[in-house]
């Protein structure tokens, strides 16, 4: 290799310009640094072939006592060394099994990785077993993780001693990325796929729930009881789980294939409500994709202290608590898309599976656009690109701080992948694929993908591949440009409409080329011609470009992607007259969602004000509760317009959609809450909380009728937040003294959402009335700030926790607390927030 200076003088030979040393050793830096960060699929240089474990638990220490025999053979090269991953275990003896023999052999251990040495040199022909008992400390060397999985203990004991009052004892496991290997032995990486059996050791009062199906159930006496849950099947080390907890079952079935909902005790209910959708979503991607599920069975579980929205585990998929809701509550349930996102994944991600974290969109884009899809079948297509373009902004929003290329090898953590690249930026740009190659040869290649690759793994090509079989179509434009690189098109428009009769487009790529592509982008053009559409399809291959629309007929308004499929930003000049003529034009609601969203972004007041009675009667719901939002701002409105006042009264009372209901419902408490008394009063009691929870704000925001006490205190019982918060609100506003049980009380029963909604009531009323217990107030939120795993509940214990901070010993503990926070972003939210106390102090 030739010195430095040596390179300098070739490389100046060549371009014939003086070479800067300095920007040469930073050329040379930064190319090393990319080879080095660069992380490959795994190497495989065993295969494991099947994994047998016999699991029981002590909860006292929070450990696992295991078992383990696995089934291994050398992948290709021979080798002589074997390693797994097995986090904080304390082992015993391993042993070598092969053809009846079975013999002792040695090891190296480091907490992460065993380093086992074979008897001697096996090659791809040798299938041998390895065992060993083991017990693994998921606790030891916790922490960490991403946004999308907040915890890497994999394993988790909730409430294991039984000390928290109504909460249950439960065990559930979380194995991605690679925490898996925290409670078994193995490869714990996603390109090594195995059949296996676990046998769990519980009390049998207890249930369990993993992988595959149930084969056997033996009575250990003493209390107790093992289950062997079998997959016959293979797959990825990291969806492997189980749950054990005092569940309730709800069953339900698919044509032979048995569903499973388990949920806490008491909330059956509502999980027939919650889920109840499942069997006709696995009909639905089963015929759209053409592979029928591909599993013997398929259960879903509702768990405490999730630490995602949920997990897809094969057959067991495991969400957060959020979805534990009673019958009342279920009526309003939106959980419709993180089931289907769950449900996809048994085809994406768990029947075919990324080789490479790298890969990661593989499995959660598609996962994604599931969410897309689903809604589209059974909501409409305004529903599903509703749900696209507030994906499209999470990526927008997140690329506003980093831009990556979506497949991505440099990385420092396999969790920093879990990101809204992976999951909306990959969802749109699918999304986008279909609408390229047309509905019948993208399913077509779906199809060939699955069934090509089943119970395999693959990468980004593979996916390339079965599109180009099927489509006869060269794509590696259409990949290259959004699945290898980074950013996305920022497209600026002219529209010269001087000849009406063949308006001109014309178009600018913005975007930095410097790091970005130049896009090949297909463009939709379209117009309306009286109550006809009309559009025209052009093919955008340069930096600018101009398309004369030929449209004959004059024309005075053209739409730029009008139904939303472009994964793009776009700057085109409108005024406020144009968005309300695009709002009273377009046939898509979405558009004319994006048209009344406009305006409010503009502060168009005139122009909205005008639209208010069409909004109103809109067919597509998004648009009339948007419509809603903006008189309850603007609710003097109402004043000028009594019909409009009349429209919103009876849309409270009739309206299809129950958020729709509840937002009539707070226009009219911003508008003249006492008017309404008589409505609010009979929709307090509304099956739905969203509505009856907007009638009772209503109630207690009147301003010159006084509510009678006993209406609120007829409400106080009730757990639901959306009826707390205006209890609450009622005991503030009206210094209601001795109190402080009862908002104790409701902090340690609701959770989720409503729990972040409430601490802030819950400081105020303790900081107005200290003797109410505010010492046990500060206690509560100072563990939800320390303890609580999910990051937006620890923020707004924090937030609530500020309103006490004038005391300098309880700032000292707020500080305290906030120095073991983990999370970046929260860590400088704290930062800025006490320093700024501190300089006040």
């Amino acid at each position: 290799m030739p010195e430095l200076g040596e390179f300098e003088y070739q490389l100046s030979e060549i371009t014939g310009e003086e070479i800067d040393s300095t920007a040469v050793k930073a050329l040379i830096a930064q190319k090393e640094q990319a080879i080095a960060r660069y992380k490959p699929s795994a190497k495989k240089d065993f295969d494991i072939l099947h994994t047998d474990l016999d699991l029981s638990f002590d909860y006292q220490l929070q450990t696992v006592i295991g078992k383990a025999e696995l089934t291994i053979k050398p992948f290709f090269y021979p080798s002589q060394e074997l390693i797994l991953d097995a986090q904080d275990f304390e082992l015993d003896e391993i042993f070598f099994i092969q053809k009846g023999k079975r013999e002792s052999v040695s090891y190296e251990y480091d907490e992460v990785k065993i380093h086992i040495h074979l008897p001697r040199v096996l090659t791809k022909a040798d299938t041998f077993r390895i065992a060993f008992d083991y017990t693994a400390f998921p606790e030891r060397n916790a922490g960490g993780g991403s946004e999308a999985i907040t915890d890497t203990k994999g394993l988790y004991f909730i409430d294991p001693l039984d000390t928290v009052p109504d909460k249950p004892t439960m065990i559930w496991t979380q194995g991605e990325t690679a925490h898996n290997s925290k409670w078994f032995p193995t490869i714990d990486s996603p390109n090594d796929k195995f059949t296996q059996l676990i046998k769990l050791t519980v009390a049998d009062s207890l249930l369990t729930i993993g992988n595959g199906e149930l084969i056997k159930q033996e009575d250990l006496g003493a209390g107790f009881r093992k289950d062997f849950w079998e997959m016959k099947l293979p797959h990825s080390a990291y969806l492997a789980a189980f749950a054990i907890g005092d569940f309730g079952k709800v069953e339900d079935k698919w044509e032979d294939i048995p569903l499973g909902y388990f949920v806490e005790k008491g909330y059956e209910k509502g999980a027939e409500k919650v889920f109840e959708n499942t069997p006709e979503m696995i009909g639905f991607f089963s015929d759209l994709l053409g592979v029928r599920y591909p599993w013997p069975k398929y259960d879903q579980i509702v768990v405490r202290d999730f630490v995602s929205g949920a997990m897809e585990n094969t057959t067991a998929s495991i969400f957060m608590e959020e979805l534990r809701l009673n019958e009342r509550e279920a009526i309003d349930s939106e959980w419709d898309y993180i089931i289907a996102h769950e449900l996809f994944h048994q085809w994406f991600g768990d029947y075919v599976t990324t080789e490479s974290w790298a890969n990661i969109t593989l499995n959660e884009g598609f996962a994604n656009y599931s969410e897309f899809l689903w809604n589209e079948y059974k909501y409409g297509i305004d529903e599903a690109k509703l749900k696209l373009i507030a994906e499209t902004e999470n990526y927008f929003m997140e690329a506003e701080t980093k831009e990556e290329d979506l497949v991505r090898f440099e990385y420092d953590n396999a969790e920093d992948l879990f990101d809204s690249h992976s999951y909306s930026k990959g969802g749109a740009i699918v999304h986008m694929l279909r609408e390229y190659l047309g509905q019948e040869a993208f399913y077509v290649g779906l199809h060939d993908y699955l069934e090509e690759h089943a119970f395999e793994n693959v990468e980004v090509n593979d996916l390339r591949m079965a599109f180009e079989r099927v489509s006869g179509e060269d794509l590696n434009w259409f990949f290259n440009q959004w699945f290898l690189a980074k950013g996305h098109p920022e497209l600026h428009f002219e529209l010269d409409y001087s000849d009406q009769s063949n308006v001109l487009v014309s178009v600018r790529q913005e975007q930095d080329l410097a790091s970005r592509p130049l896009y090949q982008l297909p463009l939709e053009l379209s117009w309306y011609d009286g109550a006809k559409r009309k559009s025209k399809r052009v093919m955008m291959t340069k930096a600018f470009q101009q398309f004369a629309l030929e449209n004959e007929d004059p024309v005075d308004l053209v739409f730029i992607d009008e139904e939303k499929n472009l994964l793009a930003k776009k700057f085109v000049d409108m005024t406020a007259d144009q968005m309300r003529q695009q709002f009273r034009t377009s046939k898509y609601g979405i558009s004319r969602y994006e048209a009344l969203d406009s305006l409010v972004s503009w502060d168009a007041l005139t122009e909205l004000e005008s639209i208010m009675p069409d909004a109103l009667e809109d067919e597509f719901w998004a648009v009339r509760e948007s419509a809603l939002f903006v008189l309850q701002g603007n609710s003097e409105w109402l004043e000028d317009f009594p019909e409009l006042a009349r429209k919103i009264a009876y849309i409270a009372e009739h309206d299809e959609r129950n958020s729709v209901r509840a937002g009539a419902l707070d226009v009219l408490s911003a508008f003249s809450p006492d008017a309404y008394y008589d409505t609010f009063l009979e929709l307090a009691a509304d099956s739905s909380y969203l509505v009856a929870g907007s009638a009772l704000t209503g109630l207690v925001g009147m301003e010159s009728r006084v509510l009678d006490a006993e209406i609120v205190e007829g409400y106080a019982d009730e757990n639901n937040f959306r009826i707390v918060i205006p209890v609450a609100d009622y005991y503030i506003i009206n210094a209601i003294p001795a109190k402080g049980k009862w908002f104790m009380l409701k902090a340690k029963s609701i959770s989720g959402e409503g729990l972040y909604y409430f601490m802030g009531y819950f400081s105020e009323y303790f900081s107005r009335f200290p003797e109410e217990g505010s010492e046990e107030a500060v206690e509560f939120l100072l563990e939800k700030m320390k303890n609580d795993s999910r990051s937006y509940l620890r923020m707004g214990a924090f937030q609530s926790l500020l309103i006490f901070s004038e005391d300098p010993e309880i700032l000292k503990r707020i500080a305290a607390v906030a120095s073991q926070e983990t999370d970046n972003e929260l860590i400088l939210y704290y930062d800025y927030f006490l320093d700024a106390r501190k300089d006040e102090n």
